[in-house]
């Protein structure tokens, strides 16, 4: 569970930022998003691949940009 604490003299507007990222950084919308419906095998499959050629993708782009 993400848990942000505020720091002393901080705004509640500075927090909820960090929440946030932190939410973002641990996956958390996301994951509750794929659960929202069944997803069937292939489907999952063909979105892992997508996701995969999209690395593999900008991996290369940024090998070549610092040759």
């Amino acid at each position: 569970m993400v848990e942000v604490k505020l720091r002393k003299g901080e705004s509640v507007e500075r927090a909820l930022k960090r929440l946030g990222k932190q939410v973002d950084r641990e996956g958390v919308l996301k994951s509750a998003r794929e659960r929202r419906a069944y997803e069937k095998p292939s489907v999952k499959r063909q979105r892992r691949m997508k996701k995969a050629k999209f690395d593999a993708y900008l991996q290369a782009k940024r090998d070549k940009q610092w040759r």
